[in-house]
């Protein structure tokens, strides 16, 4: 059976819209947590949530909080999966939690560890270190102080972070070596805050005592993960009346992707915050014979927005902090590589180095080609931006559902060619 594919045929007009952007999947996952929690403390039944995204991955979190079955099926939504754990063991329930293959070989080793250690009772059914996890309510969960490594996923410290405030002791957690992607450490302490729960992070040491989370409402901002295919939009636009306009986007983002401001600029795009939301007009840029040095230790994320920008744009690259995109719903590092192959550019990676080069190809294909996307949501949408340049076809247009549902329909309606084939 054939995959299905769609076709993006190249961009002749330019582009003016205004885009009603998804809601956020990372404040979302996080704040109908914190919900949960509060509900089960008794103490907030009013914590209020509107906006909230209609990503799969938040939908398959928002039902699963509510299903009284033992086994819970996360599918492929990694952030719902240490979310839960953390929930589950917190809440002194007896389910397992399973999800699809590619999410049985991500690690979940390291939060279980965690949690173990302060009295949680956890199984690996298969093999150690990974889904699926029974979790048995044993004991109740007890604070203390626990080490953790800085540089694996925030969402094992965000998980922990959360439940912190119903542990009789709190949790003082240490971070050891480098801390990557801290801005989504801080949204979870920044949501938490607006639901009454008071934390310090200086240093490397993040402290929650205990405490009761606090009735509140709260709108949940737009992407800027899913801002970022826009940015890309107009910096391969070859139009320079190209604008688009992305609502519900606020200049005090809590999100760490809201960086994809700063980036872009490299790339000749400008950003003009509005009412509601903000503009991005293109710009002049210099040419720079040396790489541009960038590090996404912070912002994984975009990793792959902007690396297929610099390729279609002919500027190479020196990127950091890509470790743990090998781990993400594909090996993206791999899928880059392979796919970035097609348009001429080479991904070379320095691992001595923890470094990635970039090096553009000389000239972009003048015949179509066909982006595989390795059931990885973001290599859809990331590569969907070369349709400015040429013509292109992107398998299994269906993965953007994870993140960016109406992503198809939203590129239709803003003047860009689309057919499933």
């Amino acid at each position: 059976m054939m995959t299905k594919m769609i076709h993006l045929k190249i961009l002749q007009t330019p582009i003016q819209t205004a885009v009603q952007l998804p809601s956020s999947k990372s404040e979302s996952n996080r704040a109908l947590i914190i919900q949960a929690l509060a509900k089960y403390q008794q103490a907030a039944a009013n914590v209020e949530l509107s906006n909230i995204s209609e990503a799969r991955d938040t939908q398959t979190l928002q039902r699963l909080l509510g299903e009284e079955g033992k086994i819970l099926d996360v599918l492929d939504a990694g952030t719902t999966m240490r979310f839960l754990t953390a929930f589950i063991a917190v809440t002194q329930q007896h389910k397992i939690l399973t999800g699809t293959a590619r999410m049985q070989s991500r690690p979940i080793g390291i939060l279980a560890e965690a949690l173990k250690s302060l009295g949680a009772s956890i199984e690996f059914l298969k093999h150690a270190g990974y889904p699926p996890i029974e979790i048995h309510p044993k004991h109740p969960l007890q604070g203390k102080a626990i080490q953790m490594r800085g540089d694996i996923s925030s969402q094992y410290i965000s998980a922990l972070l959360m439940i912190a405030p119903l542990l009789p002791d709190g949790l003082d957690i240490e971070l050891t070596g480098k801390i990557n992607s801290r801005p989504y450490i801080e949204m979870t302490l920044q949501l938490m805050a607006h639901f009454g729960i008071q934390s310090s992070f200086e240093g490397n040491h993040i402290k929650v005592a205990h405490q009761p989370y606090q009735a509140n409402q709260y709108a949940i901002e737009s992407d800027w993960s899913g801002a970022s295919y826009w940015y890309a939009i107009v910096a391969l636009s070859e139009n320079t009346t190209t604008k688009i306009t992305l609502k519900g986007l606020r200049a005090d983002s809590l999100q760490g992707d809201r960086v994809i401001v700063e980036l872009m600029q490299h790339f000749g795009v400008k950003s003009t915050f509005v009412a509601d939301g903000v503009v991005l007009e293109k710009v002049a840029i210099a040419s720079e014979s040396a790489p541009l040095e960038l590090n996404f230790a912070q912002c994984p994320d975009l990793a792959q927005t902007v690396a297929v920008v610099a390729a279609a744009k002919g500027i190479p690259l020196q990127m950091k902090g890509l470790e743990s995109l090998k781990i993400k719903e594909t090996d993206r590092v791999n899928a880059l590589q392979q796919e970035l192959k097609k348009v001429g550019s080479h991904l070379e990676e320095k691992e001595s180095q923890a470094e990635w080069l970039l090096h553009p190809g000389a000239e972009l294909p003048t015949v179509p080609i066909t982006i595989q996307t390795y059931e990885d949501h973001r290599m859809a949408m990331a590569f969907a931006p070369l349709a400015c340049l040429l013509n292109l076809n992107i398998e299994d247009p269906e993965v953007v559902a994870k993140s960016y549902p109406r992503f198809w329909d939203d590129l239709q309606k803003a003047g860009m060619e689309t057919k499933v084939v």
